[in-house]
């Protein structure tokens, strides 16, 4: 975790060193990509001070250790949970001791679902007991369970084909894996295409490319309209082995039992702790991960280690006694495994000072060991990050990859803003640039000129 973090925080605290204001096309005076790229090679004393400290230093393995305390005390933090909210005290206190500035509680209203007991058996062409489990938002069957023939399908669009076949059936998907993207579209709104073609409820394949008898959860979403239909995901080995059974011409018969409820909305909170900035600290660099989790696990890696990485980028740069020219502002956001409830609330309220907003990052794609970052933006935009990533050659984190995503930071992504060009930078960590005029390379040091 220590090189995740420290790519997390040198990127953080490089791009947030920088005086200066977000100012418009017509507002700004040329400075050559030279003097640019200077000014960023001044700062690689700083960079050894943060791969020192992080990498062989006092804070080594320090984010781990809070992390283990925190999963070890609180477990698993489902949205709506009592044990999410606990883990959202925990946080605030603990910002609070590490000395961060502004540290408060933003009030959400988020969803309150609970998966009961659950149950799958294949009762022909043999008894076999299921592993499954099932998905976020998902209504469960009658006490009594649902006991239906199975259709096997491995697309939407052969769903569709046979569409006749469906009615009445319990429809199993056993898509191919093909990478996260595109197959959890399977997962996402498999219930509803079912439902439309009649089917009484679907189990779809877990979306992984291994297992191990493993099913997986997640959210899925019902669609105004249809009806809604219990859903589930199944094993990789439990769905080709149905697959297999179907072309042999085999009759499925499986009884469906889930004791899934969905309850009134629930009060919580994103968790907001800062660095402020010295000389401009109305404009934000924003560091993020979720503290919320599924049930059926700690939640260490999704995404305990990104919101521990990104808490850990602001103790790093307050131990080293650094004070950016911006605020640094850590939000740790409640019920992203919903859809990014916490956060959406985040943007509505925020939004009108997105202007104010440098960078918006979010680390939720698994603390693995870092290669660099994935930006999207213009090429003179994606120069001056090259230049900025070099100061990582020392631990040989220096890649900059193509496109980007996160599901906190997707509202601002999606805003832009009218009349201007805009630029998105995504990292591991998931690195978000959401200002005004991202094709001018000088705006990514954010300089007043």
């Amino acid at each position: 975790m220590k090189f995740l973090l420290l790519t997390f925080v040198g990127v953080v605290h490089l791009l947030s060193l920088s005086s200066g204001k977000t100012i418009y096309k017509n507002d700004i005076s040329q400075r050559t990509f030279q003097e640019i790229k200077e000014e960023i090679a001044s700062y690689g004393d700083v960079a050894k001070a943060i791969i020192n400290l992080a990498v062989y230093g006092k804070a080594q393995n320090r984010s781990y250790e809070r992390l283990a305390l925190l999963v070890d005390t609180v477990g698993p933090r489902p949205s709506g949970s009592k044990s999410l909210e606990k883990a959202i005290q925990i946080m605030h206190q603990n910002l609070q001791e590490d000395g961060l500035e502004n540290v408060h509680l933003e009030p959400v209203k988020i969803p309150h679902w609970e998966r009961g007991e659950e149950s799958a058996v294949m009762l022909e062409p043999r008894i076999h007991k299921m592993a499954i489990l099932g998905l976020g938002s998902s209504i469960g069957t009658p006490p009594e369970g649902i006991t239906a023939e199975v259709l096997v399908v491995t697309s939407f669009e052969e769903l569709q084909r046979r569409a006749p076949e469906a009615r009445g059936k319990i429809v199993v998907y056993n898509q191919p894996y093909v990478n996260y993207s595109k197959t959890v579209q399977y997962r996402v709104q498999g219930s509803v295409e079912a439902a439309k073609v009649g089917a009484v409820a679907s189990l779809i394949r877990s979306v992984a490319s291994f297992s191990i008898y493993s099913p997986h959860t997640g959210i899925q979403e019902y669609q105004d309209g249809v009806p809604k239909i219990p859903t589930a995901c199944i094993t990789v080995e439990d769905a080709e082995m149905m697959s297999r059974m179907a072309s042999r011409g085999n009759r499925i018969v499986i009884q469906l039992k889930m004791g899934a409820k969905n309850y009134p909305d629930a009060d919580s909170f994103n968790t907001v702790g800062e660095i402020i900035g010295s000389k401009y600290p109305e404009q934000v660099v924003l560091v993020s991960g979720h503290l919320d989790s599924w049930d059926v696990g700690q939640g260490a890696m999704d995404d305990g280690g990104g919101a521990f990485i990104s808490w850990e980028a602001l103790s790093l740069i307050k131990d080293l006694g650094l004070r950016p020219k911006r605020t640094l502002r850590l939000v740790l956001w409640t019920a992203e495994e919903q859809g990014g409830i916490g956060a959406f609330q985040y943007y509505q309220l925020h939004k009108a000072n997105i202007s104010n907003y440098s960078l918006v990052m979010e680390s939720d794609l698994g603390t693995f060991l870092p290669s660099g970052l994935q930006f999207t933006g213009s090429e003179k935009a994606r120069t001056i990050v090259e230049e900025v990533m070099s100061l990582l050659q020392p631990v040989n984190i220096t890649q900059v990859f193509r496109a980007g995503e996160g599901t906190d930071i997707n509202f601002w992504i999606q805003a832009g803003v009218p009349e201007f060009p805009s630029g998105l930078c995504v990292c591991d960590c998931q690195l978000t640039w959401t200002d005004l005029v991202m094709d001018d390379p000088q705006f990514l040091l954010g300089k007043s000129w």
